[in-house]
C-alpha cells in the first residue's frame, strides 16, 4: 500500500514508524493521536503494557483525557498512560535512581522549597553554577531531586542500559508525544534513546512555539525530529476543529503574518477604554458579561469556563484585586507563581499541629524559618532573611530577643494555643488565617494574603481531605506539614490535573495547552521606553513587526472555542492589535 496515496489522517493510522503529526490549533492532531492509540490497542498489545502519551503541561493532560472519552470506549482508555513529562520521568528515576549512584529512596525537591534553598537563584544569576553543584550533591547524597533534573537523569539513565531501553519499549509498544515543538534537550534524549525500539509520534505546531527563550527549545526541535527519526510527515494544515463556525484561528493567523485585516470576524470583538479613569472592576465585569451573553446567543448555553489573560503576573495581581474588591466579590481562580504561597501554607500547617507546653521558644524559632523561606523564595529581603535566622538561633539557645516580629509571633503562637479546633479543616484553616491577618507585623500579616490564592490555585481540595484525615486518626492536626505536602507533591507529579470550569486568570504563557469557551485577552498596563509609552503586547527587545509578540498573541486568542473579547487601552496604540481593532 502507498500510504502518500491516502488521506493524511489515513496515513498516520496505517503507519508502523515514526510519524510527526503538524498542524494549527484545533486541527485534531490529539484526534488522530488517540484514534491511532486505540488502533494499536485493538490489534492487541500485553498484558501489563499500555501507549504512552506524553505532554507538557497538566492542564494539556486534562485536555486529552478529555479528547479520550470521546474518542475511545473505557475499557481502552485503560490501557492508556497520559502523562505529563515530569510525571514519567519520576517515576522511572525514584525506580532506578539507585544505579545513577543516588539513595535508594529518593524525594521530590518541590520547586517553592528549591526557590527557599537557592534564595531565588535563575538560571542565568552569577549563584547558578554554584546552585547546579549543590542540587546534584542533595541528588546524590540525600535523594532529593528538583524538578529540571527529572529529565537529566531518565535520560542518563536510559542512555546508559540497553537493558532500560527494552524494558520501556516493552512496556509502551507506541508513544505518542504532544506539543513535541516544546520538547527540551534531555526530554527529547529520552524520546530519542527510545525511537529505535518503538514506535514514536510526534504532534507539533511551531506557530505555537512560544518557549523558545528557554535553552534548548526553538525550531531546531522539529528538523532535529525529522533528521533523527525520518518520520513520516503529515500536515493536518489549519483545518479548526477547536473552535468551528467561527473565524477565531483566522484572526489569529492574520495578525502572525501581518495580512490586512478585514472589516469583522466572527467570534472576535474588542473594547476600549480609558486608562485615565479605568474602574478595573467594572470593566471585568463587563466583559465577562459581553462574553456571557455572545457565547448564550451562539450556543444556547452558558460557558463553561472563561479566562482572563494577561501578559504579566502583576497584571495578573492587579485583576484578581479588581475582581475581589467591592460589596460583591468575582469567584475566580489565579494562575501564578506558586512559591511563596505554598510556603506560606506551610507555616499555616505548622500552627495547626499541636504545641507542647514549654516549647514556645522552640516554636517561635521554627515560625522565623518558615517566614525566612518565604523571603528567600521570592530572591530579595537578604538582610531580614539574616535576621530571622539570627535570631531563630538565639531562641534555641534559650535567649528571647527583643525584635518586634518575635514578640509578635509569640503572641500569636498562644493566641493559637488556645483555639479549640472544631475539626473540620475549612473552618479551622480560616481561623489561623483570620489571626495572621490581624496581626500588627507586616510580616505576618502577609501570609493571610498569599493565603487567599491557594483556592485559587486548586489546592484547597487536596489539602482539605488530608487534613480530615489526620483529625479523623488523632483528633488533632498532628502531621500537618507532611499532609500538606503530599498533596501538594501529588498535584504536581500523580494527578495534578487542573479544574477549568469557572473564571480563570492567568498569564499568556500559563495558558498554553488550556482551552476555554471565552477568552477576554485584558491589557491592563502599559511601559515606558525609550520611544515613549508602549502597550505590554509588545514583547521587549522584539523589533517591529514584533514577530515573536504575534506568535504569543496568537496562542491567546486559539485558546478559545467560541469567542475572544480584547479589552484595550485607548493609548498607547498596539502596533500589533490597532489595525485589527476599529
Amino acid at each position: 500500500m502507498n500510504l502518500h496515496q491516502l488521506d493524511p489522517r489515513q496515513m498516520i493510522l496505517e503507519s508502523a514508524g515514526h510519524v510527526l503529526v503538524t498542524g494549527g490549533p484545533g486541527s485534531g492532531k490529539t484526534t488522530i493521536a488517540l484514534r491511532k492509540a486505540l488502533r494499536k490497542i485493538d490489534e492487541g498489545i500485553l498484558c501489563g503494557q499500555s501507549i504512552l502519551f506524553l505532554s507538557f503541561s497538566r492542564a494539556a493532560v486534562a485536555r486529552i483525557l478529555q479528547a479520550s472519552e470521546k474518542e475511545m470506549p473505557a475499557s481502552a482508555i485503560k490501557q492508556l498512560s497520559i502523562q505529563t513529562f515530569h510525571s514519567f520521568c519520576w517515576d522511572f528515576i525514584k525506580c532506578h535512581g539507585y544505579l545513577l549512584g543516588a539513595p535508594k529512596k529518593l524525594e521530590i525537591l518541590l520547586p517553592h522549597d528549591e526557590k527557599a534553598l537557592s534564595g531565588g537563584v535563575g538560571r542565568y544569576d552569577k549563584e547558578w553554577t554554584a546552585w547546579e553543584a549543590e542540587r546534584e550533591r542533595l541528588f546524590l547524597h540525600e535523594g532529593r531531586v528538583a524538578f529540571d533534573l527529572f529529565a537529566p537523569k531518565a535520560a542518563n539513565l536510559i542512555e546508559r542500559s540497553s537493558l532500560v531501553r527494552k524494558m520501556l519499549a516493552n512496556q509502551f509498544p507506541l508513544i505518542i508525544v504532544d506539543e513535541a515543538q516544546d520538547t527540551g534537550p534531555d526530554a527529547w534524549r529520552c524520546i530519542d534513546l527510545l525511537a529505535a525500539n518503538v514506535p514514536i509520534i510526534c504532534l507539533a505546531d511551531l506557530e505555537q512555539q512560544i518557549f523558545d527563550f528557554l535553552p534548548g527549545i526553538g525550531p531546531e526541535r522539529i528538523a532535529c525530529i525529522e533528521r533523527e527519526l525520518k518520520p513520516l510527515c503529515v500536515d493536518l494544515g489549519s483545518e479548526n476543529k477547536r473552535s468551528p463556525g467561527t473565524e477565531i484561528v483566522a484572526f489569529a493567523n492574520d495578525i502572525l503574518a501581518c495580512k490586512t485585516p478585514k472589516n469583522s470576524y466572527i467570534g472576535i470583538m474588542n473594547h476600549a477604554y480609558n486608562p485615565k479613569d479605568c474602574n478595573y472592576k467594572q470593566q471585568l465585569a463587563y466583559s465577562l458579561r459581553k462574553v456571557r451573553d455572545y457565547v448564550k446567543e451562539k450556543t444556547g448555553h452558558l460557558p463553561r469556563n472563561y479566562a482572563i489573560l494577561a501578559t504579566t503576573g502583576a497584571c495578573v495581581n492587579k485583576i484578581s484585586g479588581a475582581l475581589n474588591g467591592g460589596d460583591k466579590p468575582i469567584p475566580h481562580k489565579v494562575f501564578f507563581d506558586e512559591a511563596e504561597v505554598l510556603l506560606a501554607s506551610r507555616l499555616v500547617a505548622f500552627l495547626l499541629e499541636p504545641k507542647q507546653s514549654g516549647n514556645l521558644l522552640e516554636d517561635i524559632a521554627k515560625c522565623l524559618e518558615f517566614l525566612a523561606d518565604i523571603k528567600r523564595a521570592s530572591g530579595q529581603h537578604a538582610k531580614q532573611i539574616i535576621n530571622f535566622i539570627h535570631w531563630a538561633s538565639q531562641l534555641r539557645c534559650g535567649k528571647q530577643p527583643k525584635a518586634n516580629i518575635v514578640t509578635e509571633l509569640a503572641e500569636l503562637i498562644l493566641l493559637v494555643v488556645q483555639v479549640q479546633f472544631a475539626g473540620i479543616p475549612e473552618k479551622d484553616w480560616l481561623t489561623v488565617k483570620r489571626m495572621l491577618r490581624t496581626s500588627p507585623s507586616r510580616d505576618i500579616a502577609v501570609i493571610a494574603e498569599h493565603l487567599d490564592y491557594l483556592v485559587a490555585f486548586n489546592r484547597g481540595k487536596r489539602i482539605s481531605s488530608n487534613l480530615s484525615a489526620l483529625w479523623s486518626e488523632w483528633g488533632t492536626y498532628r502531621g500537618a506539614r507532611d499532609a500538606i505536602d503530599e498533596a501538594l507533591t501529588q498535584d504536581w507529579i500523580l494527578s495534578g490535573l487542573d479544574d477549568l470550569s469557572g473564571i480563570h486568570v492567568l498569564t499568556i504563557h500559563r495558558a498554553k495547552g488550556k482551552e476555554f469557551d471565552a477568552v477576554i485577552i485584558f491589557v491592563g498596563n502599559v511601559r515606558y521606553s525609550a520611544d515613549g509609552f508602549q502597550s505590554d503586547l509588545v514583547w521587549r527587545n522584539d523589533p517591529a513587526p514584533h514577530f515573536r509578540s504575534r506568535k504569543i498573541l496568537r496562542v491567546a486568542i486559539t485558546r478559545a472555542r467560541h469567542c475572544v473579547l480584547i479589552v484595550r487601552p485607548i493609548y498607547p496604540k498596539c502596533p500589533i492589535i490597532s489595525p485589527y481593532c476599529l
